[in-house]
């Protein structure tokens, strides 16, 4: 399916760079960027079960760092 999404998208822009829309490009372009900024702002990065792991461990090293000054 991935392979199918990716030639799909490069013919798009294939076809839009030859009928010399650019202007569509540029909006599809920025539209998707944006897209792509909404998703991982919004992803819960630190809820994840390796990431709360690692924050956790992290957080026992300092702890005991200061501990040990």
């Amino acid at each position: 399916m991935t392979y199918v999404w990716i030639f799909g998208l490069a013919l798009l822009v294939s076809l839009l760079i030859y009928f010399e829309q650019t202007a569509l490009l540029y909006i599809f372009s920025t539209v998707g960027v944006t897209i792509l900024l909404i998703i991982v702002a919004t992803a819960d990065l630190g809820r994840s079960e390796l990431g709360s792991g690692e924050a956790t461990e992290g957080a026992n090293v300092v702890g005991s760092a200061r501990a040990a000054k």
